[in-house]
């Protein structure tokens, strides 16, 4: 599939490079056994922005139900998502008076990890998800859920059979679509006449403030800000009425978004405000975005300067969480079994699989108490307090963390405590 060589948005040419991290696998494609001798596919990770509408995007190299096909993220093993989901869910239903009468849509639902505290509050729920392997799993709870991508076509259909949504929740999902047009389109035709949407992403001014580099990969088509993304909503009948900041995946925003004709919602002073902080960081600025690729070099330098030492004395380092985003880090960094032992992880389906490119072995979590490594490289860095505190006993034989992100350091065990 060709590169994109104009905005997915506005269709203005692209010529300027925020970040070019080179050649990489898929980042949720774990191998097995038999697929590490085999080739492996791999597709440039190059992020251009639109100096229109600024909206920072990579090519769509990769048929997206190549990559949402057989997948491998699983929201319910992390302790934090979930008690981030189940705080969301009360928020909503005191917030907008949801009741059981009302019914609830979420977009790439993955596999009932949110949806099943509104199923719990007695609200009917509809979840949508392409990758079959988190549906099932969802089906299997007991939740409704349409295997199919979301678009304007799959919304009239829903319509058309006489459901509409009161609420409509789409976690990190909007960056995670090629044709962000014909996704947000569908919004507006299933979307209740006074009905809320809510998108959560990572905030492209948190990513490039703090060198989330690792963010970066093939499923995620675009970078986003709320000025951006507020140009995408309106031009789909569409308004952002509300804003928040959230610490998940170090660092987003939620967006709440309602019909541009529904005049029951007030628009909350927080959009302003944000829009004015995002001027001031330059994210109207190409310069901003052009500086970027240097401070990636930095903080890959800073890390490898971190692990080499480590390995010339000797010391064994293993990775905690196989997380797709750490395949980036991997990847760029040239981190593979040179560097670490093996990678260890609570979800089942990655056990006795291999991280995509860098071939690391994957086992549970109980492998690092079996080998007792020098040091774990914790790759999902946003879920470090949650993990440290899990594995705060390897301080017992002397163990130590490794965060890469935003720069790398060593964190001894006993201040997870």
């Amino acid at each position: 599939m060709a590169v994109n060589e104009t905005c997915r948005f506005c269709g203005t040419e692209l010529s300027v490079t925020m970040v070019d991290l080179g050649m990489h696998p898929l980042c949720e494609s774990f191998l097995t056994a038999e697929q590490v001798n085999e080739m492996e596919p791999h597709y440039p990770l190059h992020v251009r922005v639109c100096g229109n509408c600024f909206l920072a995007q990579i090519g769509e190299f990769v048929p997206p139900d190549q990559i949402f096909g057989d997948y491998a993220y699983f929201s319910s093993y992390s302790d934090s998502w979930l008690a981030h989901a189940q705080a969301y869910v009360s928020k909503m239903i005191d917030r907008f008076d949801l009741s059981p009468t009302s019914s609830v849509l979420e977009i790439a639902s993955n596999d009932g990890y949110l949806l099943q505290f509104f199923q719990d509050a007695g609200i009917e729920v509809l979840g949508v998800d392409p990758a079959f392997t988190v549906a099932n799993a969802a089906r299997e709870k007991g939740i409704p859920t349409d295997v199919r991508f979301f678009d304007a076509t799959y919304a009239q259909e829903k319509v058309d059979a006489g459901f509409r949504a009161d609420l409509i929740t789409a976690n990190n999902v909007l960056a995670h679509v090629p044709d962000i047009n014909g996704f947000v389109a569908g919004i507006p035709i299933v979307l209740a006449p006074t009905g809320v949407a809510t998108f959560e992403f990572p905030h492209l001014m948190r990513l490039m403030d703090e060198n989330q580099f690792d963010t970066i990969y093939h499923e995620h088509w675009s970078y986003l800000s709320l000025g951006t993304t507020m140009e995408i909503f309106r031009s789909h009948g569409l308004e952002v009425f509300d804003v928040e900041e959230l610490p998940s995946h170090g660092g987003s925003l939620r967006l709440f978004v309602k019909h541009l004709t529904d005049n029951t919602k007030s628009t909350t002073a927080r959009v302003a405000e944000m829009l004015e902080r995002e001027a001031s960081f330059g994210l109207r600025d190409l310069s901003t975005y052009t500086a970027f690729d240097e401070r990636v070099k930095r903080t890959k330098r800073a890390l490898l300067e971190t692990l080499i030492p480590i390995k010339e004395a000797g010391k064994s380092i293993a990775i905690y969480g196989a997380a797709g985003k750490g395949n980036t880090l991997l990847n760029y960094c040239g981190i593979g079994t040179d560097f670490v032992d093996f990678a260890s992880d609570r979800t089942p389906y990655k056990h006795g699989r291999f991280t995509p490119g860098t071939h690391i072995p994957i086992y549970p979590p109980e492998r690092i108490d079996e080998m007792q490594p020098d040091y774990v490289l914790i790759l999902p860095w946003n879920l470090k307090k949650e993990i440290m505190h899990q594995l705060r006993h390897i301080g017992e034989w002397g163990g130590k963390f490794i965060i890469p992100i935003p720069v790398a350091s060593v964190v001894e065990a006993g201040d997870a405590a």
